[in-house]
């Protein structure tokens, strides 16, 4: 039987999700589920899920929560086996792949470049929806490469080779390659993930900059609970394949989420900073 706690939370959820219409979500998903062939059945089922437009939402829960799996099922990287994914009012099926490349950005957890290749090189990579057959590279390359290699701070890099590069400089520089793209919509999964804290902290820096200036909607997959709910406007908490709880991080990052989700029994305060003190693990 589901407690009053649980049943308050379904109930907020549902009530923020319905006011946040398909009109003003950047990303809106209904009735999605999604399975791999060695899976028995669905591995992530989510009634509603909306991506509020021009604000951060971070995708946070444990290991095999469905964070990355819904994450590529929103950039089109994962066919779902039923539901319908929304991009600004239309089905993500319906775009071409260089047509969805101009609207929504997505990094992956793995990416690969040649080792030889340059910062400025590779960022360049990130203008190939807009460059014709011969790639020729006109003004408006030139321009999104250079606004994209600022805003990632990248910019002492640029004739580094990538396979010179640290882990943090080499995570930045394909964030740049992103950027160039410039889309609306941009899809991060954990960029901060095997990062030092500097590194981690530039990612996110960076991430914040382009939502405040651009009005990029983002959303990110993110393993550090108190660093999303530091950076992120709303909250999307997955547990075993379903959405737990959706909204504003101080409505989500609780000690109920913490212990019923993370299986961690830990203090929450907002000073007005999130602050989380783990007590010991369930």
């Amino acid at each position: 039987m589901a407690t009053q706690d649980s049943d308050d939370r379904a109930e907020r959820t549902y009530q923020a999700a319905a006011e946040t219409s398909s009109q003003d979500s950047a990303l809106s998903v209904t009735d999605l589920a999604i399975s791999y062939p060695t899976s028995d059945g669905p591995v992530v089922e989510v009634d509603r899920l909306d991506i509020p437009e021009g604000e951060i939402t971070a995708l946070v829960g444990p290991n095999g929560s469905g964070k990355s799996t819904t994450i590529r099922a929103l950039a089109d990287q994962l066919e779902p086996d039923s539901g319908e994914i929304l991009l600004d009012g239309e089905d993500i099926a319906n775009y071409g792949a260089k047509e969805l490349a101009r609207e929504l950005g997505h990094l992956s957890q793995e990416n690969d470049a040649p080792q030889s290749v340059s910062v400025e090189d590779l960022v360049l990579h990130g203008r190939y929806p807009y460059r014709g057959f011969f790639g020729a590279v006109d003004a408006d390359d030139r321009r999104a490469v250079e606004h994209a290699i600022d805003i990632a701070g990248v910019d002492h890099l640029r004739e580094e080779n990538v396979g010179n590069l640290s882990g943090g400089q080499k995570q930045l520089a394909f964030i740049a390659m992103v950027l160039a793209q410039e889309t609306d919509v941009l899809l991060l999964d954990e960029p901060t993930t095997y990062l030092d804290l500097h590194h981690q902290l530039r990612v996110m820096e960076t991430v914040e900059r382009l939502n405040t200036e651009r009005d990029v909607t983002v959303a990110v997959v993110l393993h550090d609970i108190a660093q999303a709910a530091r950076f992120a406007d709303y909250l999307i908490a997955l547990d075993d394949g379903e959405v737990y709880d959706w909204g504003p991080p101080t409505d989500v990052v609780t000690e109920e989420l913490l212990r019923d989700v993370f299986d961690v029994e830990a203090a929450v305060r907002y000073t007005p900073e999130p602050e989380i003190t783990p007590k010991h693990s369930l």
